[in-house]
């Protein structure tokens, strides 16, 4: 049901019924490392190129949560992904093995909001009983394609993120045990004129603070219902940046506990040298959720979280030709103890 102008409300309440993830070496590293699912230790996963290692770890992903939800691939009637690279082909040749009717989507960072929010509303309307939503991301294969190549070994400045290499897959059901989706605010594009690629944050800060204020005024929810508002990949920049747009906005977040992704999932302070401002990624906000905060929530720790899911909507080419940065971000609502 829409609510507003630009939130969906699910009134059947579709259920996560099984999350994985795969990360990296250096997310292995961090604080949240005891929480996914399978740590890689090199960034290669004995293949011969980096892109074929992230649509690895998306084959993985998926084949783990299909394994932990109990059901056969023939049963999951869709499967929604996307990812940063040229027309999407970490998930597209990934899904190839899965034979499951495919939907590819693209935003960027934003994405595995995006398509848990898509997911959400095909379960909702009974177009679907089960439907699986994936999202990667890897370091290597980001920077070669979006800023320098890896082995270039560019200097970076403090406002620069790191991409997050991982996979992130969630099965949403029409029924089952789990914390369910109550609704999903779509973003709207927002540009304001930022044009460097090292400075991300602040490119998808005024994105985010679009959407939670918009989530806001259409649910006629208080920031306090959450117990957790979470964006996807901000890092220390956008963080402060969000934080200033919702003042402006008069949207007051302090009722309840505001993070990002993108600074949980590193040690900010040991691993600074390497991550600048933070991560950032598809994987950035899919790992997070999926890994960690999904598992607080079926702890019980947890009970409302919103997850803001942000994305940089550039291209290599609209980059070289002078063009800014236009963002968008996706929210979805994760309840416990609705049903």
């Amino acid at each position: 049901m829409l609510q507003g102008k630009q939130t969906w409300l699910f009134r059947n309440k579709p259920v996560l019924t099984a999350e994985a993830t795969i990360v990296g070496p250096d997310e292995g590293q961090g604080p949240l490392k005891d929480r996914f699912d399978v740590v890689h230790p090199d960034l290669m996963l004995d293949q011969d190129s980096w892109e074929k290692a992230e649509k690895l770890m998306m084959e993985q992903a998926a084949q783990l949560v299909l394994k932990r939800s109990g059901l056969q691939k023939e049963q999951i009637q869709f499967y929604i992904g996307g990812d940063l690279l040229n027309q999407i082909i970490s998930n597209s040749f990934a899904v190839r093995k899965l034979s499951i009717p495919y939907i590819g989507v693209f935003g960027a960072c934003s994405t595995s909001m995006e398509s848990l929010a898509l997911a959400s509303m095909i379960v909702d309307s009974g177009g679907a009983h089960h439907v699986m939503a994936g999202t990667c991301s890897h370091n290597c294969t980001a920077e070669k394609q979006f800023r320098y190549p890896t082995e270039y070994g560019s200097q970076k400045p403090p406002t620069a993120q790191y991409t997050v290499t991982g996979a992130g897959a969630a099965i949403v059901s029409a029924t089952g045990e789990g914390p369910v989706i109550t609704a999903a605010t779509i973003g709207k594009v927002v540009d304001m004129g930022i044009k460097d690629p090292f400075n991300m944050g602040a490119a998808m800060a005024p994105a985010a603070a679009d959407t939670i204020a918009m989530h806001f005024k259409d649910t006629q929810r208080e920031p306090g219902y959450y117990d957790l508002i979470v964006t996807g990949d901000l890092a220390s920049v956008g963080y402060a940046i969000n934080l200033d747009l919702l003042k402006q906005k008069e949207v007051d977040i302090s009722q309840t506990e505001y993070n990002d992704c993108g600074l949980m999932i590193f040690d900010m302070e040991k691993q600074k040298q390497l991550v600048q401002a933070g991560g950032s990624g598809c994987a950035c906000s899919a790992v997070v959720t999926y890994g960690h905060l999904i598992k607080l929530m079926r702890a019980g720790e947890l009970r409302r979280i919103l997850v803001v899911a942000t994305g940089a909507l550039m291209s290599p080419i609209s980059f070289q030709q002078g063009e800014s940065i236009p963002s968008i971000a996706h929210a979805v609502a994760i309840e416990n103890g609705v049903n």
